[in-house]
């Protein structure tokens, strides 16, 4: 099945679903990055969470970026996801591995560890929001859901998961269920959310069962004036590093930096961390990014 996304809200628009199937996306990141099952599972989950937190905004190209930073082994984790359906991410130390915490799985919380979760919702023009808020667990579900309900005041729910075995992903993906103001004052409502949310046995389990996105919905909602929208949106891993943007990248060092490439190293090696693409600038690129810093600073002289 291809990594997608699908809306949906019920209780008369008072209730916002949004379910994404990653396990394509999720592989792709673990190969690049040669990630460990526990890295994998940390940031498989902080991808999704990216995902689905960016489908809610409106403007197009707009964008979230998710950063994870906690005092565990496993150090960063850095997500930026798009309403695009785009994403990419990466791990700080990626070979990190760890025994099954005590319910026997990938324990991603004592990879975290504690510390703090950053959010910065870019809508494309003006100040981008950002926002800080305390880890609770490391797990990214019940943290991301506390940064909902603290910074943004939004009662939400996060089922997030990624199953990693010896040939790699083979599911992953999540929901967010969000009650929205006009339905929250409904407390039956509310609590019987609540309870059939605590019941499920995680994401992953359903998927590996067939159940489709539309079949979890239903399952959570169906008896509560569910409206799945029929757009599916498609998600995948694109990282947008260039070349160009290397160059870009390495002129900030200044004359006396790259000068000093040339004479010890006869060029540059640059690799993207959110891809693992590596870029090769020859001794030729670097006088030539020398030329134009001199050009530049004679222009500006003379002006």
């Amino acid at each position: 099945m291809a990594d997608q996304l699908i809306r949906a809200t019920a209780a008369d628009g008072g209730i916002r679903v949004v379910g994404a199937i990653t396990t394509r996306l999720t592989e792709e990141t673990r190969q690049r990055h040669n990630l460990s099952y526990v890295a994998t599972a940390a940031i498989g989950r902080t991808m999704v969470a990216g995902l689905l937190m960016a489908s809610s905004m409106k403007r197009q190209g707009s964008r979230v970026n998710v950063r994870v930073k906690g005092d565990g082994p496993l150090g960063g984790i850095l997500v930026d996801a798009g309403l695009d359906g785009t994403v990419r991410g990466f791990v700080e130390n990626p070979s990190v591995e760890l025994p099954p915490n005590s319910k026997g799985k990938l324990d991603v919380g004592g990879a975290v560890g504690k510390g703090f979760l950053y959010v910065v919702r870019d809508v494309g023009y003006g100040y981008p929001y950002s926002s800080t808020v305390e880890l609770v667990s490391g797990e990214i579900g019940d943290d991301i859901a506390h940064y909902l309900v603290s910074s943004e005041q939004t009662p939400s729910a996060f089922v997030v998961g990624v199953f990693v075995e010896p040939s790699g992903v083979t599911a992953a993906g999540g929901i967010l269920v969000q009650v929205l103001p006009k339905a929250a004052r409904d407390e039956a409502l509310v609590a019987t959310l609540e309870s059939r949310i605590a019941a499920l046995s995680g994401f992953t389990p359903l998927m590996q069962s067939g159940k489709s996105l539309g079949d979890i919905f239903h399952d959570l909602l169906g008896d509560m004036g569910l409206t799945i929208f029929p757009e599916t949106q498609i998600l995948r891993f694109h990282c947008g590093c260039s070349f160009e943007r290397v160059l870009g990248a390495l002129t900030i060092l200044g004359e006396a930096e790259l000068q000093d490439m040339i004479v010890k190293d006869h060029g540059a090696e640059v690799t993207c961390d959110f891809c693992g693409t590596v870029y090769q600038a020859s001794e030729h690129d670097l006088t030539k990014l020398i030329d134009n810093l001199q050009n530049d600073a004679s222009e500006s002289v003379n002006s």
